[in-house]
């Protein structure tokens, strides 16, 4: 532990109520492992809101009229920021060069694409930039929403300035036109930028996914993978429950599914793999 964390009461049984209260609201699992982990990350506001113990914590937390601010606090001290642009391409390859001809085939209606756990906004903005490579945006109307659950995230994605760790993964001629430099990092074209809607958006509750679920395809990757499966289930039944038929579901390379949900099944496109939301009988 943390000399921070060392400082602060821990009853018995606190550490467990805690761990519990974060996995049902947030889908986040620390387990016995990373119990220590998770205490560490949560002390500074334990600390900030003039608590000595982290029972009171939790009850701040379980109990307190104000919570839902205090939650968002946690939701920050606890979210992995770790991304980058062009990270996982093959999939937004495969989205940009055969699943949306494919839907445009079939439909000429608006398009929706959802980044479900957007980060800092690395993801979204590949897309829109591997979009307007292939001269989509003037070709159908496309929506791209993007979607966090760490507000500090989404203020670093609606700012715009990126630095150079996020630029390993791009090509150089992309970097020179999308990108101008900016003090020590460099600022995307705003064009592109202001083709994404930003928000704050909790898994875990189905009343803030339904909205942007509402889309054609529902990028949620390397988020599960900190997520138990009871956790993963339920995010992804509220994906099934509105996504736009047929459907489609990307997840991290890393990120399997196939234990979880039955509606979608996975599939492979151009050396991708997706999963689609599975159609039922009648």
């Amino acid at each position: 532990m943390g000399l921070r964390t060392q400082n602060l009461a821990l009853p018995e049984g606190a550490g467990a109520l805690i761990q519990s209260l974060i996995h049902e609201r947030t889908g986040m699992f620390f387990d016995n492992g990373k119990r220590d982990l998770l205490l560490d990350k949560l002390s500074p506001l334990v600390i900030e809101r003039g608590f000595t113990s982290y029972l009171d914590y939790y009850y701040l937390l379980k109990y307190d009229a104000s919570a839902h601010v205090e939650w968002q606090n946690v939701m920050n001290a606890l979210s992995v920021q770790e991304t980058y642009f062009w990270r996982e391409f093959d999939q937004v390859r495969a989205l940009v060069q055969t699943l949306l001809p494919q839907s445009q085939a079939k439909k000429n209606s608006p398009v929706r694409i959802w980044s479900a756990a957007c980060a800092t906004g690395e993801e979204p903005l590949t897309i829109a930039m591997a979009l307007n490579e292939a001269g989509w945006f003037e070709r159908a109307s496309i929506e791209i929403v993007a979607s966090d659950a760490s507000s500090k995230a989404i203020e670093r994605a609606v700012g715009g300035v990126y630095r150079e760790r996020a630029f390993r993964n791009l090509p150089a001629k992309l970097r020179d036109r999308y990108f101008v430099p900016e003090g020590s990092g460099s600022r995307i074209r705003s064009d592109l930028h202001s083709r994404i809607k930003w928000s704050v958006v909790n898994l875990m509750e189905e009343d803030q996914v339904a909205p942007l679920a509402v889309a054609d395809f529902i990028f949620c990757r390397n988020v599960f993978i900190y997520f138990s499966e009871s956790a993963i289930g339920r995010a992804v039944r509220s994906f099934a429950r509105f996504i736009k038929p047929p459907g489609y579901l990307f997840v991290g390379a890393a990120e399997s599914l196939l234990r979880v949900t039955s509606d979608f099944t996975l599939t492979e496109v151009d050396d991708a793999f997706v999963y689609l939301k599975r159609e039922r009988a009648l």
